[in-house]
Parts: structure tokens; sequence; C-alpha cells
């Protein structure tokens, strides 16, 4: 029963979105909120068609891992190279000025030091779905402005590690900067990682399946 109640939900989501995205295209309001709207519609806060939000959830959470990969396939490790600064530099900076800004007003609101940094820089982060969806439709991802939003759009993937580390470092029982060098070492140690089984087992497992 579960796989038929999978099958039934997907088979709404899919007639809601072929009816509302095109709509939404051609009124000039984009893709983006075309599905958004097909969502609410079919919601338990719309028609309710759907309203065991936590069990289609995880459905959902596979087209976050197939986005990741399309940006990996289709990023080039020479254009990587050549963005460096744009990702680097430019990413970065929007995630600090961002996230302090933010968490000064969280703090203004009176909400703790530990709560104020976690919305401040969870509210710094970006939909790179949103982002990639809104550049692709417009055929601005070459533009200058498009590459500088790129960029900025993979420095904050990236800095999801170092941040959901500082998550579990905010949630324990301890003064805020205590142990926070501990923080950013599990987080550089997790991207090395991840570069590391990348470079030295996907590709050559991806390598041998393509040649066979």
């Amino acid at each position: 029963m579960t796989e038929t109640h999978y099958i039934v939900d997907i088979l709404i989501l899919l007639a809601a979105a072929v009816i509302t995205v095109p709509l939404f295209q051609r009124i000039g309001f984009g893709a983006v909120l075309g599905y958004l709207a097909a969502g609410i519609i079919v919601g338990p806060w719309g028609l309710g068609y759907i309203d065991q939000v936590e069990v289609i959830q995880h459905i959902a959470e596979f087209g976050v891992v197939f986005l990741l990969f399309i940006i990996g396939i289709e990023l080039k490790p020479e254009r990587l190279w050549d963005m460096k600064r744009m990702v680097f530099g430019l990413g970065t900076l929007q995630i600090m000025i961002t996230g302090i800004l933010l968490t000064g007003i969280a703090l203004f609101f009176e909400l703790t030091t530990k709560t104020a940094v976690i919305v401040g820089f969870g509210l710094a982060l970006s939909s790179t779905a949103f982002g990639l969806q809104i550049l692709t439709e417009r055929g601005e991802m070459g533009s200058g402005h498009g590459k500088a939003a790129f960029s900025i759009l993979l420095l904050q993937d990236l800095a999801v590690v170092p941040l959901l580390a500082l998550v579990s470092l905010l949630a324990a029982k301890t003064p805020l900067l205590e142990g926070i060098e501990f923080a950013i070492l599990e987080g550089m140690l997790a991207i090395i990682a991840v570069i590391l089984v990348g470079r030295f087992l996907l590709t050559p497992i991806l390598t041998m399946v393509a040649r066979s």
C-alpha cells in the first residue's frame, strides 16, 4: 500500500506541474512560481490531495541530490578554477556579510546569541534550485551577473558542511567560542574527504562504468 501511495502522490504532483508550470511561463512568472503554485494547490492547505507532507518530503530530497549531481557534471574543473576568485571571494563575502547582518537583526529581536547565529547564517543561504532555474530560463548563465550568482550559489552549497558542524557545536551546552576551532576543522576535513573520495574513488568507478 505504501508503494501505491507514493505512485499516486507522484502522479498528482506531475499532473499539477504539467498544468501550472506552462501556464505560469506563458504569463511570464516563470517555472519556479509554477511549481510552488502546484504544491500549494494539491497540498493540505489547498485541495488536500496530498496530506502526508512528511512522507512525500523524502521523495523531494532525491531532487536536491540529483540537482547537485547535475551541477557537478556540468561544472568543468577548468571553469571552476577560472571562477575561483568569484567563488571563494565573492561567495565568502556574501555569506559573511549577510550572515552577520541577519544575526544582528535576530539579536535585536532578543534572540539568544546561539539562536541568532543559526538563524542569521541559515537565512544567508539561497536556494540553488530556484536560482539556477531562473538563470537558465532567462538564458543568463553565461552573463556576468549569471556567473557571479552561480559562484555565490556554489560557495553556499560548499558552506553547508561547516555550517552544519557549527549548528552541532552551538547545540552543545558550551560557551559559543569554546571549541569553535574544532567545528571549523571538522567542516574542513569533511570537505577534503568529499573531494578525495570523488577524485580517487568515484572518478575511477564511473570511468570503468562508462567504458563498459
